[in-house]
């Protein structure tokens, strides 16, 4: 659940940013556990990291006075980390941060995802249009500047329009007379603030991607899982204007010379070594007061995987008859299998972990500090009393926005109707709704929608209370008896929608006369049940909804500040809120379950040995088939064995996908890119014996570039210790 006190104000940077929550808890912090700030270094950790084997000061990683770290890592697109490996611009990430990029340069003559792609000249290198990667320069804490003037009387819609003002000053003046952006950041629910000041390019120009065989290799497969054997990486390169400067594309431009770029270490891993990540985590919330993760466990993400689990059955029963289908789906699929994936491994890590006991205790010794003095039970009694009875007054709203999300809104035919809809309201011209019409039709299989939408219907039937079911569900049980593949099937021949011609002759009449085409438009089956559902939400459930959120953010910031006098002699991380953060743990295998030891790395040979299995996902590309059989690794093998995969303790999220992944002085040794299903609970809690990320070998990177793609000359430009 994202709490409003969480959402970000922000000036000249467009990006989509996730939650913030600053939070606490007492439990004590484990040395694999934290998203730490890198400016807070040396008052809060540096001491333990160095302890742990790092060899770097804390202006070394952060400074404001010296090239550091800090310095060559980006924001990569609009969710991504990116790091730069070379005096040149070069820059490494993720394959699947680069796959839109990649994919608009694709055709049937060029197909990049397929067969990869290298630029063997910097003359060779594409131009990404609305492509840009981010540099942060300095953060400040500007908690003084924000709250000065703030009484605990002032009402909360007072609050937050003094502390918008406030942030929009504060920004304005830092972006004054520059090119720089900045971003504001509550901490601790609005007790402390950071702005965050940036610098952004614009000219990012593609120069290699392995081809999807290797980049996605286990695709669907593999996803969250160990071992693994993706060469998930792809590069680029930002180009500056003559000063060194950002600037639009330009073919004059120069390759930027970055302040700082990473050296790689090409040496290996083994285990134990100390590892950090330093990237721009996405959310996670470590610290949910009890009742919000039982209903996680019990209620949401089972109600969610449920329902993903029908739509995955429908669709893929429908794949499986026609190869049409399944290539109009499968970008589909997989896009609702990741999360139904990974819901289902945060139940079992978070089950394992007895989660919601974990935090009761947590809570009962908040309590017993509470009672133990006069003057915090005045300031503090009433916060869990408060948090017991608002979840609960939560609980049928909360479900009402989960169907709608995972139910409602997920019936395709349903998104296009409101989307047509929207575009003609707004005027556009009918060329546009025809290309619109033609984009969705183009991935658009009937049957099943149908099915789904009858699926999808029905269950929200079955789990909501008839105070939130709209009226038309009465027509369902009369008119059908409560049937909802009959009432489907009936939906799916009367709506324009679902009939090309139809909606072909309604562009038509719009051209002619739109108010007309407006009208008939809107006694269209599909929208007049979809406009039940929103009006029902509209009137009947958001306004309570919206209203229980906001006392529970007001309620979890006085909870914050009271744990913060309660747990004033110790370390407190943040979470994440896709701001720069560094995390250190150490190269480490794991046990998923009783009987089963995982190693810490994977080699070429675990890509051969999928590849005889014969599924799609673990085909393998001929070339490198051909250089494992003839042991040609060069230099970046190891005793007769090439390297693909480490996993190591580090807390990662969503956004560290193409983080780097350093050793002890700072050295590139890896890329970030996803976590082991075991451990995906680990945005909500943090288990040291099962949580890991999963890195791509820099070796690996190194070896594809060089002897798999013959691009050895990327290879020449990068600083590389062995």
């Amino acid at each position: 659940m994202m709490r409003k006190s969480q959402k970000v104000i922000k000036r000249g940077f467009i990006l989509t940013m996730v939650a913030l929550l600053m939070s606490v808890g007492n439990i004590g912090v484990r040395a694999e556990e934290g998203m730490w700030i890198p400016m807070l270094l040396e008052k809060y950790n540096i001491g333990a990291m160095q302890e742990a084997g790092l060899r770097l000061s804390a202006e070394d990683i952060y400074s404001i006075n010296q090239d550091c770290l800090k310095d060559a890592l980006v924001i990569f697109g609009r969710g991504c980390t990116g790091e730069m490996i070379s005096d040149d611009g070069l820059l490494l990430t993720n394959h699947h941060c680069g796959y839109g990029t990649i994919q608009s340069h694709s055709s049937v003559e060029n197909d990049y995802l397929t067969k990869g792609f290298w630029a063997m000249s910097r003359e060779e290198e594409l131009p990404n249009e609305g492509l840009t990667v981010t540099y942060l320069r300095y953060i400040q804490d500007v908690t003084q500047q924000i709250t000065e003037g703030i009484t605990r009387e002032l009402d909360p819609m007072e609050y937050d329009r003094y502390v918008g003002m406030k942030m929009g000053e504060v920004m304005d003046e830092a972006t004054k007379g520059n090119h720089l952006d900045a971003q504001i950041r509550p901490f601790y629910y609005g007790n402390a603030y950071y702005i965050f000041v940036y610098e952004t390019f614009k000219d990012v120009r593609l120069v290699g991607a392995p081809p999807e065989s290797i980049g996605n290799f286990g695709a669907d497969q593999d996803n969250w899982m160990w071992p693994r054997h993706t060469g998930d990486f792809s590069m680029f390169r930002v180009y500056a204007d003559e000063e060194n400067m950002p600037a639009a594309y330009d073919p004059s431009n120069k390759p930027y010379k970055p302040r700082k770029h990473l050296e790689i270490a090409a040496g290996g891993v083994k285990q134990g070594d100390f590892t950090m990540v330093m990237g721009y985590p996405g959310s996670t919330t470590q610290y949910l007061y009890s009742a919000e993760v039982r209903s996680m466990l019990e209620t949401s993400l089972p109600l969610s995987i449920d329902l993903r689990t029908t739509r995955l059955d429908i669709m893929d029963k429908y794949m499986k008859q026609s190869d049409v289908v399944r290539i109009q789906y499968a970008s589909k699929f997989r896009g609702v299998s990741n999360a139904w994936k990974k819901w289902q491994g945060i139940i079992l890590g978070l089950t394992r972990n007895c989660a919601v006991e974990v935090k009761l205790e947590e809570e009962q010794k908040f309590r017993a500090w509470v009672e133990a003095d006069g003057e915090r039970q005045l300031k503090y009694d009433g916060i869990l009393p408060k948090f017991e009875s608002l979840y609960k007054e939560l609980e049928n709203y909360e479900t009402a926005v989960d169907m709608m999300n995972e139910a409602i809104m997920t019936v395709e035919l349903s998104r296009q109707a409101s989307r047509i809809s929207r575009m003609m309201s707004q005027g556009v011209e009918p060329e546009q709704l025809e290309s619109q019409m033609a984009r969705f039709n183009k991935n658009y299989h009937s049957p099943i929608d149908q099915e789904i939408f009858a699926a999808m219907m029905k269950a929200y039937f079955t789990e909501m209370p008839s105070s939130f079911a709209p009226a038309f569900y009465s027509e369902v049980v009369e008119k059908y008896q409560g049937d909802f593949s009959k009432f489907a099937e009936a939906v799916y021949k009367k709506t324009l929608f679902n009939n090309e011609e139809k909606l072909a002759k309604l562009f038509a009449s719009y051209s002619k006369d739109s108010q007309k085409a407006i009208k008939k438009m809107e006694k269209d089956p599909i929208l007049i049940y979809l406009n039940q559902f929103m009006e029902l939400y509209r009137v009947g459930i958001n306004p309570e909804y919206e209203r229980i959120e906001d006392e529970l953010d007001r309620n979890y910031k006085t909870y914050m500040a009271a744990l913060l006098e309660m747990e004033n002699d110790r370390v407190l991380y943040p979470d994440a809120n896709f701001t720069m953060r560094l995390t250190y743990g150490k190269v480490d295998g794991y046990q998923p379950k009783d009987g089963v030891r995982y190693q810490h790395y994977t080699t070429l040979s675990g890509i051969m040995d999928k590849g005889t299995e014969g599924k799609e996902d673990y085909a393998v590309p001929e070339k490198l088939r051909e250089l494992y059989e003839s042991k040609d690794y060069g230099k970046y093998g190891v005793d007769g064995t090439m390297p693909v995969f480490f996993i190591a303790s580090n807390h990662t999220s969503g956004g560290n996908s193409g983080s780097p992944v350093l050793d002890a002085d700072g050295r590139l040794i890896g890329i970030n890119f996803d976590r082991n299903w075991e451990g995906t609970m680990s945005d909500v809690y943090y288990d040291p014996a099962l949580c890991r990320n999963i890195t791509v070998d820099i070796r690996y990177v190194l070896f594809i570039i060089d002897k798999f793609a013959g691009a050895g000359y990327l290879v020449d430009e990068m600083d590389i210790v062995w």
